[in-house]
């Protein structure tokens, strides 16, 4: 799940076009964290705003960063992590409702740029 989710070194900006452009209310993407080497955001669409959770590994698990006085659910894999939060996120974050898949959309795009339109994302 996990690597469909993934967009790699992409923008904060990049981020929100792709979810305003292609994605619905509970659309989500992952990408590479701008500010934390190593870590992921997890960004989730949510009416006209795009919800942003940092992923870090620690200890050697996955975990999603939460309020200082909570404390974080581990995971073995980022797939058990993103499964375990599309079955029940935590009332402090957006639900994960459509994985916004980046090989369909890739696909998509190449079937645009058949007809030549150029792909919004080509690189995806």
């Amino acid at each position: 799940m996990f690597a469909s989710i993934y967009y790699g070194k992409i923008s904060k900006d990049e981020t929100e076009r792709l979810l305003e452009k292609y994605g619905r209310e509970g659309s989500f993407l992952a990408r590479d964290s701008e500010t934390v080497p190593g870590s992921f955001c997890l960004c989730v669409r949510r009416d006209t705003f795009v919800h942003t959770y940092r992923i870090s590994q620690t200890s050697g698990k996955w975990a999603v960063k939460a309020a200082p006085a909570v404390t974080p659910q581990l995971f073995e894999t980022l797939d058990k992590l993103i499964d375990t939060y599309r079955r029940a996120a935590p009332s402090t974050m957006a639900p994960l409702l459509y994985p916004l898949d980046k090989t369909a959309l890739n696909n998509s795009n190449q079937n645009k740029g058949r007809t030549g339109v150029v792909p919004f994302y080509q690189y995806i």
